[in-house]
């Protein structure tokens, strides 16, 4: 009697498939090319230098076209994302709050260090050799009319004028109205949330694409400013790097580390020993959404219990962003330093109060940061919109401690908040933390970047989520942590 064969599963004939390059570091690389190119063209050409400002300009307009479209559907879902976080109750409602607290403390060290180091003043980037009309621009955008002008400019014409306007006041109003029907309407409103998902997914491939044009609009914009200002603006733009670095870590050190310290008792450094892996990881990837399955997997071991993981790590990942908050006022400032336009103590303040709401839409791809600090000048100093492409040339430069710092919060708020509703085991983090049950790398061997099954779960580390975004409960997806 002859055997008969045995049926082999086609799948098991397939080779492995491999995983995608992540060709962002190309992108890196070839900013910084374009930079030190700009700064040599403005050195030995100046004239040149200062004809190649259209380039940054046309960068900048291009990331002006996406910002409508950027905060109208990552406030749409964050408010959705929001009503979800609390109906968790107490630990979302704890975890919300402290979001929001400091990310307002993080705007408001951002503000206090820009005015105190000021790396943009002396370059009066107004008075010189620039086309006049090209970097005021944006000045006749803005409403005028005191208070009450400025109340009723918020208010759009018609529902979609909001979206085409270029007000992003009238966007945001409009966003957040729309949220919060979408919240009112229950189940109802789950489908038009997954539309607007898909739309963010085009909006945020749309960015990712306009990105890789930062090359050609970092050589024009800073060809333009050195030759214009000589290595003053070279000086001034490192002074802004230094100031944001230093200050990137002095909050980590000492403000997370005071909360960390008081409220659990664990030192700041003994957690970034125990989590040295993922910030190497963060460090030459420029994003903190990479380390996002790691995070959830080690604050588990750490002994912090998995329901309070699984909904202070993904939420914390669209609405802590502390290295964010603090480039965002401190680019602002500089910017307006350096255009010889220094903000006043009430523009700073607004500024403040629209940052704390528009920096939920600063986490998603490369250039939502830039496209939020945009937002934030076009609703409150049009004048200064253009100065945007100053930063262009440095905030590759600036991604590494956005992300770490953004990382560190999430991790400390994690052990925080773990604490506050005790579902924290204090002997267990004491044991991680000495190196006497140390993490199991071999549990990480699934990848994470495994699909999220119809059910919203994930197969991969972490659970609740994927490096690609935190998989929510109607199927859209939060952006995962600014790069």
């Amino acid at each position: 009697m002859t055997s008969q064969p045995v049926a082999r599963d086609p799948r098991d004939a397939q080779p492995p498939r491999r995983k995608k390059r992540d060709r962002t570091h190309y992108l890196y690389i070839a900013v910084i090319a374009a930079v030190v190119l700009g700064i040599v063209v403005g050195l030995l050409f100046p004239t040149v230098g200062v004809a190649l400002k259209p380039l940054g300009t046309g960068f900048v307009a291009l990331i002006k076209m996406i910002i409508a479209p950027v905060i109208f559907c990552t406030i749409v879902l964050g408010v959705g994302s929001v009503a979800k976080a609390a109906t968790v109750g107490k630990v979302g409602g704890l975890a919300l709050l402290y979001f929001i607290v400091m990310s307002t403390f993080a705007l408001a060290i951002g503000l206090l260090v820009g005015n105190i180091v000021q790396p943009g003043e002396g370059l009066d980037l107004a008075n010189a050799h620039f086309d006049s009309s090209s970097l005021n621009s944006g000045a006749s955008e803005g409403g005028e009319g005191g208070l009450t002008g400025f109340v009723l400019g918020i208010i759009p014409t018609t529902l979609f004028s909001a979206l085409t306007s270029g007000q992003i006041l009238q966007t945001l109003l409009i966003a957040l109205l729309v949220g919060f029907a979408l919240q009112a309407m229950g189940p109802g409103g789950a489908p038009v949330l997954k539309a607007v998902g898909y739309l963010q997914a085009v909006v945020f491939k749309l960015l990712s694409m306009i990105m890789w044009l930062a090359p050609i609009g970092a050589f024009g914009a800073i060809a333009a400013v050195v030759g214009a200002t000589g290595m003053k603006a070279v000086f001034s733009l490192l002074g802004l790097m230094v100031a944001f670095y230093v200050t990137c870590i002095l909050f980590v050190v000492v403000v997370l580390g005071l909360i960390l310290k008081v409220v659990s008792g664990v030192s700041i450094f003994k957690l970034m020993k125990y989590l040295a892996r993922e910030y190497l990881l963060i460090f030459s990837t420029s994003s903190s959404e990479a380390a996002l399955p790691r995070l959830i997997a080690k604050m588990e071991h750490l002994g912090v219990s998995k329901p309070v993981v699984g909904i202070v790590v993904p939420t914390g990942y669209s609405f802590n962003l502390d290295g964010t908050a603090i480039y965002l006022t401190m680019g602002a400032l500089f910017i307006a330093d350096a255009m010889g336009k220094p903000m006043a103590l009430g523009e700073q303040i607004a500024l403040l109060v629209f940052m704390i709401i528009a920096s939920k839409g600063a986490a998603g791809v490369t250039g939502a940061g830039i496209a939020t600090l945009a937002a934030g000048l076009q609703s409150h100093r049009p004048d200064l919109l253009n100065g945007v492409d100053l930063i262009v040339g440095i905030d590759r430069f600036m991604s590494e401690a956005r992300a770490l710092t953004n990382f560190s919060g999430n991790a400390v708020a994690t052990l925080v908040l773990g604490t506050w509703v005790k579902e924290v085991d204090k002997d267990r983090v004491k044991r991680v933390l000495s190196g006497a049950e140390p993490f199991d790398e071999a549990s990480l061997a699934v990848d994470p970047h495994v699909a999220v099954g119809a059910d919203g779960a994930s197969s991969g580390a972490g659970a609740a989520a994927s490096s690609s975004g935190t998989a929510q409960g109607d199927g859209t997806t939060t952006p995962p942590a600014d790069r």
